[in-house]
């Protein structure tokens, strides 16, 4: 009897064992898992490539994509740790970099904790004087790419609840110049085809971003935005503003932590 309980126990052992290693490749929360067992950046070297400082952890960065921040985005980007969505002017575009460091950055951000990226632009009033903003979610930090179109609905669902909006899409062509976004626009090399295990073993800035949108007023956006953290868990209470360590200057090389980028 004693040999017969003892053989129980270990296969139910097996078997909760079994399960806690499929749980342990995926965080969950509700409708959206994020995957684990893939290549990550650190939140503490995405904190500091946005100074310019070499990452301990190689491809969190890349020459050829602009995370470092000037003061202004870093002061949005410590307001988004804490909001738990980023508010941007337009595009986020710099006109110096001909990129949009703080979207580069945020997205590296969501990508080391595995959350989605929550971003709120702010557009530039209609002839008419109303405010139409854009409400975006990007994806593709939960590396999970056969559950995007599953969560892509139930979140359309929700706002649709919520706030009574429902999702826009918009092609490259229909866009204009003021309102792009640039997030598409650092997949790295293109020539480069992108295998199944791409979401495992490569850095954000070389993945495509799969993006949810809607078109909403000021104020919806901002109550979207909060609501959209809240299921998202992407606010961070105790986030504190990021501090300029010492000896680091624009335009310095690499090994000085410069990246050459200002």
């Amino acid at each position: 009897m004693s040999s017969r309980i003892t053989t129980i126990s270990l296969a139910a052992s097996s078997t909760t064992s079994s399960i806690q290693q499929k749980q342990d490749k995926t965080t969950s929360s509700s409708f959206w898992n994020a995957r684990q067992d893939c290549w990550r950046p650190l939140i503490e070297d995405v904190v500091k490539i946005s100074f310019g400082m070499p990452a301990k952890k190689k491809r969190t960065g890349s020459r050829g994509i602009p995370h470092r921040l000037n003061e202004d985005e870093r002061r949005s980007f410590d307001q988004a740790r804490r909001k738990g969505f980023l508010e941007v002017a337009g595009s986020a575009w710099r006109k110096e970099r001909s990129d949009a460091p703080l979207l580069n950055t945020y997205r590296s951000l969501s990508d080391a904790r595995g959350k989605p990226m929550i971003v709120l632009h702010k557009l530039s009033p209609s002839s008419s004087g109303e405010h139409v903003d854009r409400l975006v979610v990007d994806l593709s930090p939960l590396r999970l790419p056969d559950e995007f179109e599953k969560v892509e609905m139930e979140l359309k669902e929700r706002i649709l609840l919520e706030f009574n909006v429902e999702s826009t899409t918009n092609t490259a062509a229909e866009e204009e110049e003021d309102t792009k976004t640039t997030i598409l626009e650092i997949d790295g090399n293109d020539d480069e085809s992108e295998e199944d295990d791409g979401y495992e073993t490569r850095p954000i800035y070389q993945l495509s971003a799969y993006e949810v949108s809607w078109e909403v007023s000021r104020s919806v956006g901002k109550a979207a935005g909060k609501y959209l953290a809240s299921l998202f868990e992407t606010v961070e209470e105790k986030a504190t503003k990021t501090k300029k360590p010492k000896g680091v200057k624009p335009g310095k090389g690499r090994r000085h932590g410069g990246y050459g980028i200002g």
